[in-house]
């Protein structure tokens, strides 16, 4: 393995450029108190959800359509000075850390659903529009779309991370639903990818370039999604195990029978009991399957009972199902708070999060050993997996001012990681590279391929101003 031997490696460089006092005076005459350098402003656009702490940048501009962005682009740019997309903050890996100082450019205000068409199952969206709103615009079409990362985060954001979540076993990520980008160029210039037809052969495919660039080859602006009609039939269920290895093996055995599961998430004991005390659940404390099925009424029962078999065959009991839409939503709203669980179960602490992906043969392999390791470090932790599709993620729950307990946490992260890699997996399933996976991304797509991204990153973005010091180093 090439990747890294220490941890020293995961703290952000931070080489601020200097930001001239004539672009804030341009910027605050274009956009009046809509560029704000006051110091709250900037903190919280300074900060996301990762442990990392940096300087905020030096002033935020609340963009409400795509000729603000453009402007304040062409206006950075003009004096090489970093921008960085902003949507809600709600990135794990640093993305939005302003580590070479700079402008935040907040697209949160361009929150409009411009149009749907529901013959042709598609949304064009602002970019500032969140998942959330997303469904609750087109809930009367009969249609809804899947991508569910846990955050209500923006649709804008989840293009540039390519994001994924609970359904992506079933739906896929954000890679394979978004079909067409507006998207304004280091440069300022506007121009648009892909339409809404649901497949193209013109051409490099420049739309799947941008989604998951992480903002540092432009500011997606607008963003044109795939649809999908509301399953007829929806129900969940929950299922104990004595052992994580059991859910694990069960899920293995699940996708290569080829089962049409729509979600199944895997929580372990440590979690289960975070999310009972948050959500005043009564969930049995052992490692826990949380599983949904789609379809017709009939596929749904053939599925169910599939799976129901499988898993008590693993030692599965409590076989516990969710039919209506509120017992539903109440079991999924507890998972996605999870974090924020784990997060109450400490005070005071922070989450060191990390997410892997491997072939779904090595699952149980690779998760069962870093739960060994978490055990053995006596570090709290919390344990979710998007486990139908290989993806999984640890929390290691830390006290800031403690700094052995960062660094040890920092040192499972990156065994968990080197372990994924050498299994044939990646570094990152649906968080994004960011700051916190940079130094694997060589052992994982090898030099030559980082070396040309590196090339279109130049090509593109020729002053680096693009969220730079993000996914590599130039």
């Amino acid at each position: 393995m090439n990747a890294p031997t220490s941890t020293a490696h995961l703290v952000p460089e931070v080489h601020q450029r200097a930001v001239p006092a004539a672009l804030v005076d341009a910027l605050k005459q274009r956009f009046g108190d809509r560029c704000s350098t006051a110091m709250a402003v900037r903190e919280q656009h300074g900060r996301d959800e990762s442990s990392f702490f940096v300087p905020p940048p030096a002033a935020v501009v609340f963009a409400e359509c795509t000729e603000d962005v453009a402007d304040a682009v062409r206006l950075c740019s003009m004096h090489d000075t970093p921008i960085i997309p902003f949507g809600i903050g709600s990135s794990l890996e640093g993305h939005l850390l302003a580590v070479q100082g700079g402008v935040s450019i907040d697209v949160g205000r361009m929150n409009k659903v411009l149009s749907v068409n529901p013959e042709d199952l598609t949304v064009t969206v602002q970019a500032g529009v969140t998942r959330k709103q997303v469904n609750e615009e087109i809930k009367s079409t009969g249609l809804f779309f899947p991508i569910d990362p846990g955050a209500d985060a923006t649709i804008g954001g989840m293009s540039a991370t390519r994001a994924s979540g609970t359904n992506a076993v079933r739906y896929g990520t954000m890679r394979e639903n978004v079909l067409a980008l507006e998207v304004v160029t280091a440069s300022g210039e506007t121009i648009r990818t892909g339409t809404r037809a649901k497949k193209s052969a013109a051409g490099y495919d420049l739309t799947r370039l941008f989604v998951g660039s992480e903002g540092t080859l432009g500011v997606i602006t607008e963003v044109t999604l795939r649809l999908y009609p509301i399953p007829e039939a929806i129900s969940a269920a929950v299922c104990s195990f004595p052992r994580i290895e059991d859910a694990v093996r069960s899920v293995i055995e699940i996708i290569q029978l080829g089962v049409p599961i729509a979600r199944v998430e895997l929580i372990d004991h440590n979690t289960v009991r975070m999310v009972n005390a948050h959500s005043k659940l009564s969930l049995r404390e052992e490692p826990m399957l949380l599983m949904e099925f789609h379809g017709s009424p009939a596929g749904v029962k053939e599925q169910a009972e599939t799976v129901q078999e499988i898993a008590s065959s693993h030692g599965g009991k409590s076989f516990e199902w969710a039919t209506t839409p509120e017992e539903r939503t109440r079991l999924w709203t507890a998972r996605h708070n999870a974090y924020f669980a784990a997060i109450q179960s400490r005070p005071g602490c922070r989450a060191i999060s990390t997410d892997t992906c491997v072939p779904i043969s090595r699952l149980a392999d690779c998760l069962l050993d870093s739960v060994n390791e978490a055990d053995a470090s006596g570090i709290p932790y919390f344990l979710l997996g998007h486990v139908g599709d290989g993806n999984f993620h640890f929390g290691y729950l830390l006290d800031p001012t403690i700094p052995r307990e960062r660094e040890v946490a920092e040192d499972l992260n990156h065994k968990l990681v080197a372990r994924a890699l050498g299994m044939g997996g990646t570094c990152t399933g649906e968080h994004g590279v960011g700051l916190h996976k940079m130094a694997f991304l060589v052992d994982e797509a090898g030099a030559g391929a980082v070396d040309m991204m590196r090339t279109i990153k130049r090509a593109l973005d020729p002053k680096n101003v693009m969220n730079p010091g993000k996914i590599f180093a130039l």
